[in-house]
């Protein structure tokens, strides 16, 4: 399988659960700003122009990161990342990764960014806050006495979730509303997976703050 991605962007989620399930995987990285990797334009392979996408063959190619999620899950059965279909356990993971993905992903995407990424002025930035907090609170009420979203154990929903914390930090939001997130994130950080898969993505982009709204 392989996965395109953009350091930093959701693309981190699959990337995650990829590392966690021990299967083979490479990694194609594509820049957001030009919407090119290194075999062309990135639109031939994902006509959206954004990430993820990861690619089963050449012409099987998955979108959507809720899906390659799930999909990398069912791979690995073993490992407890996607649940049976159709039990109470699978049906929670998918309403966290569908909340996640319409909730906090796509509330986190600012009309008056800068570029195609996280919102990088002040007046976004604020914005993104103000239309993310109830669901961030949700979230935060929902990780009360527990360090993952379903059963206390990591799975695919974890993975997406860490996108957002990771976004949070980034951003420069203030932990001090969101202690259970932030106990998730620094769980998430100490998993050896994580660490990995953030050394091998790098730095993400920067986010200037130098633009006015």
């Amino acid at each position: 399988m392989k996965l395109f991605y953009a350091a930093g962007a959701s693309s981190l989620a699959p990337h995650i659960l990829l590392e966690e399930s021990g299967m083979h995987y490479t990694l194609e990285r594509v820049n957001l700003d030009t919407k090119i990797w290194k075999g062309g334009e990135y639109r031939q392979v994902n006509p959206k122009n954004y990430v993820p996408a990861l690619a089963i063959t050449d012409s099987y190619i998955l979108t959507e990161c809720a899906v390659i999620l799930e999909y990398i899950g069912k791979q690995v059965a073993d490992r407890n990342l996607i649940a049976i279909y159709g039990g109470e356990t699978y049906w929670k993971q998918r309403i966290w990764l569908n909340y996640i993905a319409t909730e906090l992903h796509k509330n986190f995407i600012s009309p008056f960014r800068k570029g195609n990424w996280l919102p990088n002025t002040a007046d976004s930035k604020s914005f993104v806050y103000k239309r993310a907090l109830p669901r961030l609170k949700f979230v935060d009420n929902a990780l009360k006495q527990q360090d993952y979203l379903v059963n206390n154990e990591f799975s695919a929903p974890d993975a997406y979730l860490f996108v957002i914390t990771n976004w949070i930090k980034r951003l420069g939001y203030n932990f001090d509303d969101f202690k259970n997130l932030q106990s998730f994130d620094a769980s998430m950080r100490a998993r050896p997976a994580v660490q990995r898969v953030l050394q091998q993505e790098g730095r993400p982009h920067s986010l200037q703050d130098d633009v006015k709204c």
